[in-house]
């Protein structure tokens, strides 16, 4: 009972708080990003508006070291790029610091360069530290994003082109999924190298740009990958300047510049394929990416979550108990996958949702029933078989315990039942001339060969009443031809008692015999008593008169009732006996006595 308790309501309810928990906590982050990130960053087609000025391998080979380089060459840059009035980018995005002055005349002659395009974006550094900070409820909390300190470009770069700041965003577990489109500090509006970037290119088309909205914490945004490393139209900033590349193909384009060779130390690991690198220019160019096709998003609720997938779980757990192992499975399947699938259809509508534990918990509730369901089993049948053993062949038992709808509990059923008593007679006046354990020693031998004959026929043993033995048929199962079993069983007890009643009369000079009697009928049957003790038997008038045929019976003699015999006469040779008075009835019963069972 308590494991059916616990199974029905303990189960949900664990499944429910557990599943909060789990949510609430974000205790399987790293696993859930991983599972995320294999669901949600599946890539799409990138925009052929984003293009890449490589600063790689062979680049370096033809102008040395970048440390060692002159700003000369940036300056170059820009004007190769913007040689064409008609045919330039509408923004140019350096991911490379200018942040030290160097050479005065170079400095000031590639700020110059940047002010007379006009489309030339840098970037700068912001030096971020954890700082405790007390909100508006007086609680205090920590901002990793406290800006510490401001690395801004060189005064005169400063002044001649736009800038934004290229921090980059790397989640707990290493990997980047998110980015800070602005913060606020002292006053001034910072934006990043990608936002700015995208607000250049908005600007110069004649559009508003669509920021996203600045209810993220710390403004930073989740965003999807449009491709991987490599995915974006790559040159060599050589082949730029020495005219391979001729710069009409970066048309009204947005060109990033920046490292892409790893030895510039300039890589970061991107959510849309582990095990990879990406070099940061191409975070920065994803990130424009996704600001110019609306691939961000917003994570949901975690509370309101939390509680609606809990919720679910619990319901499952629940509903799930009411059908088998199979097909409580696949329901379970069906609602993980479409979990699954959900969070992926919501995440394309911009909206985040955890995904790995709803699905995860549909299957911890799934085994918890299947293995409390396995345990409750295991202890039904034990109490079957603890009940039934006694009374039945263990065939029967076995047979019982398999029928998953038969319980152990109190209360009865209307059958239509035989029902077998046997006594020994002269047993009594035995008893007072031979010595105890010789009389416990007949006892337990008639008493066996009533047991073995009731199981050799599929009997019942209900019970033993001194030196009585009661038994049914048909209950707690069907039994076929269970009257003729019953009259069967009779004459198999009567048969064995021939042969020891011949062992008794040699050893003790004493013998005993049966009388039985067997009736048929409805009875009530079933469990009988309180909730720890309890018998299976069966009661009513059916089983009396069987009683009052046995009392009746002579000494090795078998009586059996009219509606026995109308059921078995073609089966056995009888003796009619005459009318039976009952106590309490008008009408007797017509009884015979057993000759032969065929």
């Amino acid at each position: 009972m308590l494991n059916q308790d616990f199974r029905k309501y303990g189960i949900p309810a664990l499944a429910f708080v557990l599943t909060f928990i789990l949510l609430y906590t974000n205790v399987f982050y790293t696993w859930d990003k991983i599972l995320a990130d294999a669901v949600y960053q599946t890539g799409d087609t990138p925009d052929n508006r984003i293009f890449i000025v490589a600063i790689d391998d062979k680049t370096l080979q033809e102008y040395g070291p970048m440390n060692q380089w002159s700003r000369d060459i940036s300056k170059q840059v820009v004007e190769t790029l913007n040689q064409d009035a008609t045919k330039r980018p509408a923004v140019i995005a350096f991911d490379i610091m200018y942040i030290e002055s160097t050479d005065e005349a170079v400095d000031q002659a590639f700020a110059d360069a940047c002010k007379q395009a006009g489309n030339v974006v840098t970037a700068y550094n912001i030096q971020f530290k954890e700082q405790p900070e007390m909100d508006k409820n007086g609680k205090i909390t920590f901002n990793p994003f406290y800006v510490d300190e401001v690395d801004y470009p060189y005064t005169e770069l400063k002044e001649s082109a736009y800038y934004g700041f290229a921090n980059t965003i790397v989640d707990e577990d290493g990997y980047v999924r998110r980015f800070m489109t602005s913060l606020e500090h002292e006053g001034e509006t910072h934006f990043g190298l990608a936002t700015q970037t995208y607000i250049r290119y908005m600007e110069a088309n004649g559009k508003v740009p669509a920021l996203p909205n600045m209810w993220f914490e710390n403004n930073i945004v989740p965003f999807k990958y449009a491709t991987g490393t490599g995915g974006y139209s790559v040159v060599s900033l050589c082949d730029v300047l020495n005219g391979t590349v001729n710069p009409a193909i970066f048309t009204n384009g947005i060109v990033f510049v920046g490292a892409y060779a790893s030895g510039l130390m300039d890589s970061y690991a991107p959510a849309i394929s582990h095990g990879t690198q990406m070099y940061g220019v191409e975070i920065q160019a994803s990130i424009v990416d996704a600001l110019l096709n609306f691939n961000y998003q917003q994570e949901v609720s975690k509370t309101l979550y939390a509680f609606i997938a809990s919720v679910l779980v619990a319901i499952y757990a629940f509903v799930c108990q009411k059908f088998k192992v199979v097909p409580s499975g696949i329901i379970m399947a069906v609602l993980a996958i479409g979990s699954i699938v959900f969070a992926k259809v919501m995440y394309d509508n911009a909206w985040i949702l955890p995904i790995l534990v709803l699905p995860l918990m549909l299957i911890v509730s799934y085994a918890a029933n299947v293995i409390i369901g396995y345990l409750a089993e295991i202890k039904r049948r034990k109490q079957i078989v603890g009940v039934f053993k006694q009374y039945m062949a263990p065939q029967i038992v076995d047979e019982i315990s398999k029928q998953k709808d038969f319980k152990v509990e109190l209360g009865g059923e209307r059958r239509h039942i035989a029902v077998l008593f046997v006594d020994i007679r002269g047993f009594t006046t035995m008893s007072e001339v031979l010595k105890p354990e010789e009389v416990v020693e007949i006892l337990n031998e008639y008493l066996s060969l009533t047991t073995q004959s009731i199981f050799n026929n599929k009997g019942t043993l209900d019970k033993f009443v001194g030196d009585a033995t009661m038994a049914v048929f048909n209950a707690p199962l069907d039994l076929d031809d269970y009257i003729y079993r019953a009259v069967k069983t009779a004459w198999d007890m009567k048969a064995g008692s021939e042969a020891l009643a011949e062992k008794f009369e040699k050893r003790f000079g004493r013998s005993v015999a049966f009388g039985i009697g067997v009736n048929c009928g409805d009875a009530v049957v079933g469990n009988i008593g309180c909730e720890f003790r309890m018998d299976y038997t069966a009661i009513g008038d059916t089983v009396n008169t069987a009683a009052r045929l046995e009392s009746n019976a002579k000494r090795g003699q078998i009586l059996i009732s009219q509606e026995v015999y109308d059921n078995v006469k073609d089966r056995v040779e009888v003796t009619p006996i005459g009318e039976l008075p009952l106590k309490g009835k008008e009408v007797g019963v017509f009884i015979y006595q057993v000759d032969n069972v065929i």
